[in-house]
């Protein structure tokens, strides 16, 4: 076995040291003794190339500067042209139009004490027939023959529009949706939770296929507090459907919404779930 001796160790470099009992033929060898020469190569190559770019205005501008000049003297060349502003017309005024009175006139001035010699008997008052199909005014007219009639008020037309929406509500027998104070179960929704859950039993056929889930019913709150049309919106099947409406049919009377102060309809719809502990 040859052994290295110092002044041999000393001449070798690192990859040498350790690919000396090693197959150099499959490339690692000659990657790893190459990467620092490639790695400096690309770094002086990027940082040539960022120069170059930093540069390149510069230089295009000393090799190419008639383009420069061209654009720059277009761009002075251009102006805008002043537009004068157009003389506004004044409105033509149309004369006023003479509207026909609605009935036929007869010229009727009020009198006026005047000195003898200035009296001009040019206006005579007019006469009892002339009266009889006219009135007096200050000109001589020929009416259209619409006399304007004004009609008195209805009795009905004193009432206020708080007293006219009541009317309408009192004709109207839709329930309402929206209302200034909702329909409430007795006891609030507290109560309602320990109604639901001690009334509610969990079908067998729900509850052996492991159905969960939420019902939506519908129902419509009356003026006295009972529940009418009553339907399930949303089911789950499995007899909770059936469930949840005998249940409701069940309840106590609500509290009525009101609107107005007045007791209404009102449609609610309220959700149920079954839930399996």
């Amino acid at each position: 076995m040859h052994h290295l001796t110092t002044s041999e160790t000393v001449a070798l470099t690192y990859d040498e040291i350790i690919f000396q009992r090693r197959n150099r033929t499959y490339g690692a060898f000659d990657l790893r003794r190459n990467y620092r020469p490639t790695l400096t190569r690309a770094l002086w190559l990027g940082v040539g190339l960022f120069l170059l770019g930093l540069a390149a205005p510069t230089l295009y501008d000393r090799f190419w500067p008639n383009q420069f000049n061209d654009s720059q003297q277009l761009m002075d060349e251009i102006s805008l042209t002043d537009i004068k502003e157009l003389p506004v017309e004044k409105p033509i005024p149309l004369p006023p139009v003479e509207q026909a009175p609605a009935v036929n006139t007869v010229r009727d001035l009020p009198p006026v004490v005047m000195p003898d010699a200035d009296v001009v008997e040019d206006n005579p008052p007019p006469t009892v027939d002339e009266l009889k199909d006219a009135t007096a005014g200050t000109i001589t007219a020929e009416g259209t023959g619409v006399e304007e009639i004004i009609m008195a008020p209805e009795a009905s037309a004193t009432q206020t529009i708080q007293e006219k929406a009541l009317e309408v509500e009192t004709k109207s027998d839709e329930p309402f949706v929206l209302v200034e104070q909702q329909p409430e179960f007795p006891g609030g929704l507290d109560a309602l939770r320990s109604f639901l859950g001690n009334n509610l039993k969990y079908p067998r056929a729900a509850a052996s296929a492991g159905v969960s889930g939420r019902i939506y019913v519908s129902f419509v709150v009356n003026t006295d507090g009972s529940l009418t049309d009553l339907q399930v919106l949303k089911g789950i099947g499995f007899g909770c459907d059936e469930e949840a409406i005998r249940v409701m049919q069940k309840m106590p009377r609500w509290r009525p919404g009101k609107q107005s102060g007045r007791a209404v309809r009102v449609k609610y719809n309220l959700p149920i779930s079954f839930t399996l502990e």
